[in-house]
């Protein structure tokens, strides 16, 4: 198998975030490498508090975080943000399938067990499943 030549990391909002593009890019040295951050959707608020911040807010705030990622790796320049509102299981591979990526790194489930209960206990596993190119999960 050769390498690929576009490589994308899910960001799943978990303390493997990081680990997951610095393995992206050491894995692949020659690889183009997008980092989609994925937005669960949330357009009605959660509660008179607005726990959860509407549309535009949340995607603003998922390119923050992502662009934190890329800033605190040592190739920022090769990394591409892109951000996705949507459920992970679903949003992620209908980003492959529109796309170039020929692998998908995601970090194992180290999530919060409120991200846990959010996300879904087995979104990396799922994620495998659904992709149809090479996933690596990231213990």
């Amino acid at each position: 198998m050769s390498e690929p030549a576009h490589v994308l990391v899910a960001t799943l909002g978990v303390p493997g975030d990081h680990d997951a593009l610095s393995f992206a890019l050491e894995s692949f040295p020659d690889a183009a490498v997008t980092l989609l951050s994925v937005v669960a959707p949330a357009d009605a608020r959660v509660s008179e508090g607005r726990v959860l911040e509407r549309g535009e807010q949340r995607l603003d705030a998922a390119r923050d975080r992502a662009a934190d990622l890329r800033a605190g790796v040592d190739e920022p320049g090769r990394v591409t943000i892109r951000t996705r509102e949507g459920q992970p299981t679903k949003a992620i591979p209908a980003f492959v399938r529109e796309t170039d990526v020929d692998h998908v790194v995601v970090p194992g489930q180290e999530a919060h067990w409120f991200l846990r209960r959010l996300l879904g206990e087995s979104t990396p596993q799922l994620l495998e499943e659904r992709i149809e190119v090479p996933v690596t999960i990231l213990p």
